[in-house]
């Protein structure tokens, strides 16, 4: 496979990286590669605070800006198929793969679910993401009203959103209102990952039993909130982390021991349905993606 043509990863810093060096902030916030590999990155020119190339000896201020420009790289095979469930002149709909990312990131740039659709319809921009291993519904906007009108829709909670996911083991309760905060928390091993923390915004998911298996369940699940990993994490903090999810274990926080990456595949959670107004019509849209053979009650 050929090369891509490299990306620029911009952050503008936080508090947290105040007072700490250049290549300290990196080896930290960044644990997907060694001090020695940043310091080689570094030394070639490719890190960049506020325009100017970075020794890694700097001291950072909350404000200032980033960049490490990454040199073109091979990225890994990806699916590359979606399905076109509705399009109009302002929005479109599509049916994500699993294994497919939607945005840039997490070593892809060019097999992403973005670059995919935007080979025929290169004006579109997604308003939600959908992780790697999620298959299912995404909306994408073909104007700057209708990605404003609907952006502002998912801001205040007038985008109805519905997944199903299997669960490890079997649910006493019918259903369950929950409500656990989620955070970005430190890991030793993985740097800054969501995870439920008493210190995170607040987050409501409502799922709901759809049938019980001899050690599983299949889950229902609607999300008003829209927080990164937000299924994924709070079933797990009930007691039922995604079957296969290499991440998240009970209680809704990653494995103390060889936790996966977040972009890795494996677990079954699959965006069924979308509901909102159209940003031309006024009118309630519902759009539906059909289910994975493993997550249909017979």
């Amino acid at each position: 496979m050929a090369l891509n043509t490299g990306y620029a990863y911009r952050e503008q810093l936080g508090t947290r990286a105040r007072g700490a060096s250049t290549l300290s902030y990196l080896v930290d916030a960044y644990r997907h590669s060694s001090e020695a590999v940043w310091r080689e990155r570094l030394a070639r020119g490719e890190v960049l605070l506020d325009d100017i190339s970075a020794t890694g000896e700097e001291l950072l201020k909350a404000g200032q800006w980033l960049v490490w420009n990454r040199p073109p790289w091979e990225e890994r095979e990806t699916p590359r198929d979606y399905s076109l469930v509705h399009e109009d002149e302002a929005i479109l709909a599509v049916i994500k793969p699993v294994g497919l990312p939607t945005v840039p990131g997490g070593g892809f740039l060019v097999n992403t679910l973005l670059s995919v659709v935007r080979e025929r319809f290169p004006e579109a921009s997604p308003l939600h993401r959908l992780g790697r291993g999620t298959s299912g519904l995404v909306l994408f906007a073909r104007t700057h009203d209708a990605a404003a009108k609907l952006s502002r829709a998912w801001r205040e909670h007038e985008v109805e959103k519905r997944y199903r996911a299997l669960s490890l083991n079997v649910a006493t309760q019918e259903r369950y209102d929950i409500t656990a905060p989620i955070g970005e928390v430190v890991h030793p091993d993985m740097g800054m990952v969501p995870m439920a923390t008493p210190g995170g915004k607040a987050s409501r998911s409502l799922a709901r039993v759809l049938q019980r298996r001899a050690a599983s369940t299949l889950f229902e699940v609607d999300i008003q909130t829209g927080r990164s990993q937000q299924i994924r994490i709070h079933l797990a903090f009930i007691g039922h982390p995604l079957e296969g999810d290499p991440v998240y274990t009970v209680g809704g926080v990653p494995r103390a021991e060889h936790p996966g990456l977040l972009g890795d595949i494996g677990y079954l959670l699959h965006a069924e349905r979308l509901c909102f107004v159209h940003p031309l019509t006024g009118k309630r849209l519902e759009l539906h993606a059909c289910i994975p053979r493993e997550l249909q009650v017979p």
